[in-house]
């Protein structure tokens, strides 16, 4: 059985340079108070401060990656990582890079006929009405490389798709458009080989953005989920193909949205999620009976194993 001194010195690697940084520092701060709970030798490190070399200056045994978003969570910093000899939390390189890409991961799904709503690549010389023909109203149009829905859009009409691109655009220089799937929005989380309890989000505004993941309290997470035992299997096990799709290693969520005739699609996957109190993988932790300070170690404990080539 694994004790906290296999773990040697840990470094947990939150904040960051990303638009998410605010969440990442949520998610840092709790992943490091578990840490430090459960006996740890442990230290937070916030790469803007350092990079690297500060990084290296910390000679840690291995790292807990709680940042998210671009520089830590799209497979740059998994590779420095692999370079510098230190075992790290979560997936590998490529699983971290193609999960960052929305658009590549949905294509890596239709190649293996699993169901994820049709997209379009935007730029500023799209024909608009051509994006409405092929896709309909209303449709999504987000940042290609972002997570935390920031830049995210929800298009009702032709004369507001040009300023929803423009708006994700300023987040990214990659945008794509997406079919809007109505219905209700389920995420499942995994663990190791385990497919943790999923969730039903229900957001009173309709839509689960920012100020709903983070700073809302009326946004509803229902554990169960509300789906009957077929259901959930069929979701949870979608789920894991999706992430393994991608080359998921460690822990990891799916976001699904279920349509009126109770067909899932996939969405999009986070191999880095989060770690704050309104995070959804501590939730479906919790309701499967493992506690935050115990989550955290079994993410830990994944680097102390060889990682898949």
């Amino acid at each position: 059985m694994t004790q906290v001194q296999d773990f040697g010195r840990v470094a947990v690697l939150y904040g960051g340079n990303s638009a998410e940084r605010d969440v990442s520092l949520k998610s840092g701060a709790a992943v490091l108070a578990a840490l430090e709970r459960s006996g740890v030798d442990v230290t937070g490190y916030d790469p803007a401060d350092g990079g690297l070399v500060g990084l290296e200056a910390l000679a840690p045994d291995r790292v807990f990656i709680a940042l998210h978003g671009r520089g830590g969570e799209d497979g740059t910093l998994q590779g420095a990582l692999e370079l510098l000899g230190i075992p790290y939390t979560g997936s590998g390189v490529l699983a971290s890079a193609l999960g960052m890409d929305k658009q590549r991961t949905k294509l890596v799904w239709q190649a293996l006929g699993l169901p994820t709503p049709e997209s379009l690549m935007l730029s500023s010389d799209t024909d608009w009405d051509d994006i409405v023909v092929q896709l309909g109203l209303p449709l999504i149009v987000k940042p290609v490389h972002e997570g935390s829905t920031l830049g995210i859009t929800i298009v009702d009409s032709r004369e507001t798709l040009e300023a929803a691109y423009r708006e994700a655009a300023r987040f990214d220089a990659r945008v794509m458009a997406e079919r809007f799937i109505q219905g209700e929005e389920y995420t499942v989380a995994l663990l190791g080989d385990r497919v943790l309890p999923a969730i039903r989000v229900e957001v009173p505004s309709g839509f689960y953005d920012y100020e709903a993941k983070y700073l809302s309290n009326d946004t509803r997470y229902h554990l169960p989920c509300g789906l009957d035992g077929g259901q959930e299997t069929l979701l949870g096990e979608l789920c894991r193909q999706a992430f393994e799709a991608v080359g998921g290693e460690g822990w990891g969520r799916v976001d699904v949205m279920q349509d009126a005739e109770g067909r899932f699609w996939l969405i999009e996957v986070n191999t880095s999620p989060g770690m704050t109190d309104h995070s959804l993988v501590p939730q479906a932790a919790a309701h499967a009976g493992i506690g935050f300070d115990e989550l955290v170690l079994q993410i830990l404990r994944g680097t102390l194993e060889s990682r898949q080539a």
